[in-house]
């Protein structure tokens, strides 16, 4: 697979969101399928791998570990800080109880991924969300600090907005931005994308894929089990799903002429809006994977990408991202 720069960082062009796999859209992934597939992304060329240490909470860090440990010369390892994580008695999204963007908590959770992780440094240490409790430089000071101790290669900013990046990279170069970017999320377009790119900012998208819907795997909200993420999300509700089917299958009908997956395409376009792009679509099968990964070579022309931004209107887009937990900032991802 060709590389792509975050920052000064260089990474395979599509990267492996693991979340999926210990969090968020139901029973993890069981161990020895979960390790097959990660060791699958590296065979296939995919070097980037982003965690967290509120996936699971703590459970993600520790398989991705033990699953890349042994190969820990061919990737790069992502994580993230930045959560109030409940004690043990409450699961999954129910443990994220606010922010925490204190020093000593960027501090506290590099020593305790490192050793989850079981690497010696983290190569890109994210803020999860950004704390407003907490001056943004102060948070980033910390982490430049960690940056200096060898304990992490490049620090990163999830979800941030334009004004919080620019006082977060005077204070230390940012690495890489993570925020939701696909066919149906493209709130990032008007000043994010600007903003880092003159900052020298890479950009890593979320969720490229829409949580799965772009691709054609969630048509009704009966196929999500009762610990799924995604039923409190406004657009995986009925009335939203139904709406927009109809994005679905004017993709998959570009997909077709393509001789591609809805999958292949929907990727292909969030990479073919920059090579400062670096998307991390997730899965827990490695077929998926596979299908996944063959989009990093499908080339789309200017007609191709504006044949899909016409297909799938962001003013067509019928539902937010999140729902109530807007005002209370913890969204799975």
């Amino acid at each position: 697979m060709h590389t792509r720069r975050l920052g000064p960082l260089s990474v395979s062009a599509l990267g492996l969101g693991c979340m999926g796999l210990s969090h968020a859209y139901g029973a993890p992934q069981d161990e020895a399928s979960a390790v097959a597939l990660l060791r699958r992304a590296v065979d296939l060329g995919v070097t980037l791998f982003d965690t967290a240490e509120v996936y699971g909470p703590y459970l993600n860090e520790e398989l991705v570990g033990r699953a890349l440990r042994p190969l820990r010369a061919r990737v790069q390892i992502a994580t993230k800080f930045g959560f109030k994580i409940a004690p043990e008695g409450a699961s999954g999204h129910d443990r994220m109880i606010g922010l925490d963007g204190r020093p000593e908590n960027a501090r506290r959770v590099c020593e305790e991924s490192l050793k989850r992780l079981g690497v010696e440094v983290i190569d890109l240490y994210y803020l999860h969300r950004v704390d407003p409790a907490v001056p943004i430089e102060e948070t980033v000071g910390a982490m430049a600090d960690l940056v200096a101790a060898g304990k992490v290669r490049h620090i990163g900013l999830s979800e941030a907005d334009a004004a919080t990046i620019r006082r977060a990279h005077a204070v230390h170069p940012i690495a890489a931005l993570q925020s939701e970017y696909s066919l149906w999320s493209r709130g990032v377009e008007a000043e994010i994308l600007p903003t880092i790119r003159a900052l020298g900012v890479g950009f890593v998208p979320f969720s490229p894929l829409g949580r799965g819907f772009l691709a054609g795997a969630v048509t009704s909200a009966d196929q999500l089990g009762a610990d799924d993420f995604r039923r409190k999300l406004p657009r995986f509700q009925a009335d939203a799903l139904a709406a927009n089917a109809a994005i679905v299958a004017r993709i998959d009908a570009l997909a077709k002429a393509h001789g591609a997956t809805k999958a292949q395409l929907a990727l292909a376009w969030v990479m073919a809006k920059g090579d400062d792009i670096v998307p991390i679509p997730g899965t827990t099968k490695i077929a998926r994977l596979e299908e996944n990964v063959a989009a990093a070579s499908l080339r789309l022309s200017a007609q191709d990408v504006a044949a899909l931004e016409a297909a799938a209107p962001a003013d067509q887009v019928v539902g937010e991202r999140y729902g109530a937990m807007a005002a209370n900032p913890t969204p799975a991802r």
